[in-house]
């Protein structure tokens, strides 16, 4: 954990170094940015087109992967797959334009769930307990309506690619909540695609409790472990236009 957090330090002090030689835009105030561990909003910064031009053609693929998998881990989380599919550059930058419009559409149609814009991304969180009741898998006829929000402006912007994570807290051993985290993310995942998402666009990904981004000593802290992440980021079609200027 000590060398992570070491190498993470070293990377975005890399960033705010590119980032002090380059002139940043006003960030849209209606999104949200999430934090360092993508799990909370800042109130000041540039916006992410911005940050999106300045990774830099060849440095952002690299910076951005690295950092994805600081910031996931071994597999990955939603904002590490975020990160880690940069396309940084001109190319990051228009990216980054469309992905500000459609985060800003989810943020207002979508109450119960939080959406932050990542690097050239979207990640959306829920909390496991808005959609599931405890230790099941079937989405609670509440949950539904949250999820059809979503899948509207998804249907909006079809050159994305949607992950679907589920992950619990520490409680239970991994034998339950490994397999209980995939069936949460297939469920959420079912149900998009059955609302019109075309199919090969989604992959779905269980994390169990290995992903924690609280104290799972806590109440508070398992709450925020039990919960459904969903990255949205650009497809090869999407980052081809943004390259060739054309999107």
């Amino acid at each position: 954990m000590t060398s992570r957090n070491s190498l993470y330090t070293l990377l975005m002090a890399l960033v705010m170094f590119m980032a002090s030689c380059a002139t940043s835009q006003p960030r849209n105030p209606n999104i949200p940015e999430a934090d360092t561990n993508g799990t909370g909003p800042r109130s000041t910064g540039m916006s992410k087109t911005a940050k999106g031009g300045l990774l830099g053609a060849g440095g952002g693929a690299i910076v951005g992967g690295v950092l994805g998998r600081v910031i996931g881990g071994k597999g990955g989380t939603a904002a590490g797959a975020i990160i880690g599919a940069a396309v940084g550059g001109t190319g990051g930058a228009l990216i980054g334009r469309k992905m500000d419009k459609q985060a800003e559409e989810l943020q207002k149609d979508m109450q119960n769930a939080k959406v932050e814009r990542v690097g050239e991304g979207i990640k959306i969180t829920f909390d496991s307990g808005i959609l599931f009741d405890t230790n099941k898998s079937d989405l609670r006829a509440a949950s539904m309506t949250e999820i059809q929000k979503m899948t509207e402006t998804l249907k909006k912007y079809p050159d994305t690619n949607i992950l679907v994570e589920g992950h619990t807290d520490a409680s239970g051993s991994d034998a339950i909540n490994n397999p209980l985290s995939q069936r949460r993310a297939q469920a959420v995942a079912n149900y998009t695609i059955g609302q019109g998402v075309d199919a090969s666009r989604v992959s779905t990904q269980g994390y169990g409790s290995t992903q924690p981004i609280a104290d799972n000593t806590t109440e508070a802290g398992k709450q925020a472990n039990r919960r459904v992440e969903i990255a949205i980021f650009a497809n090869e079609k999407m980052k081809k236009a943004a390259e060739n200027g054309t999107l």
